[in-house]
């Protein structure tokens, strides 16, 4: 596999990191004035899978070990760690400084808008699950899109890249971001919008690092910031 030359990013990236950028902040307002239609539909969804959840034990635990280990935070961030460090070994510089730039910005973006907001999560007489810090943006959903988005974003860059692989990788990232949102709902330490919520942002933050290496790269290209193979 080897990498693309220098491009400057497309009108269709630069629409779609406005975009969700856009649509994060229309989440966020209502979500931090506790909207009651908002709060309404958040409550019927979680009281709707807790019950499920509380049924089926079997399947929770399943939603647990996904959660847990599958679609951790932590495991998303050894598997961009890892990624970061095939590209420092293939001779890159520019781009894997700029993906752990982008993981760094998501963290402190995550924990700042927790704060900010500081939304309470649901809570159960009967709980199949546990988590800390504020329910708002999902700190799992949002680490997910990140870096789904990031290898993504690598793997269009690359060519020789087989369609099928391409296919794989995008289908890959759809179940994660579609499973994490549904795990964290079900085990009830979230709301709907939370998980909503932390997609668009971990969406958003991969594209915009996408769109502003587009800028500078060229800038760089005396660099070896790229992968050869």
């Amino acid at each position: 596999m080897t990498a693309a030359a220098p491009r400057h990013p497309s009108p269709v990236l630069r629409t779609t990191a406005a975009a969700l950028t856009l649509a994060s902040v229309l989440l966020t307002v209502p979500v931090a004035a506790a909207w009651q239609p908002l709060t309404d539909a958040d409550g019927d969804v979680a009281r709707e899978l807790h019950s499920a959840a509380v049924s089926e034990p079997g399947w929770t635990k399943a939603n647990r070990v996904l959660t847990d280990w599958i679609w951790d935070p932590a495991t998303m961030r050894l598997l961009i760690l890892a990624v970061i460090l095939w590209l420092l070994w293939r001779g890159a510089r520019l781009l894997p400084l700029w993906l752990a730039g982008a993981v760094s910005v998501g963290w402190v973006l995550q924990y700042g808008m927790k704060a900010a907001v500081g939304r309470d999560r649901p809570k159960w007489q009967d709980p199949v699950d546990s988590a800390s810090h504020a329910a708002f943006p999902s700190g799992h959903a949002m680490t997910v899109a990140l870096v789904c988005g990031l290898l993504l974003w690598l793997l269009s860059r690359a060519d020789g890249v087989p369609a099928g692989l391409k296919y794989a990788a995008w289908t890959a990232a759809a179940v994660s971001v579609a499973g994490v949102c549904f795990t964290r709902v079900w085990l009830g330490v979230h709301w709907l919008s939370d998980v909503v919520g932390g997609t668009l942002m971990g969406a958003a933050v991969a594209a915009i690092a996408a769109v502003a290496y587009g800028a500078v790269e060229p800038a760089a290209r005396d660099e070896r910031a790229e992968v050869r193979g």
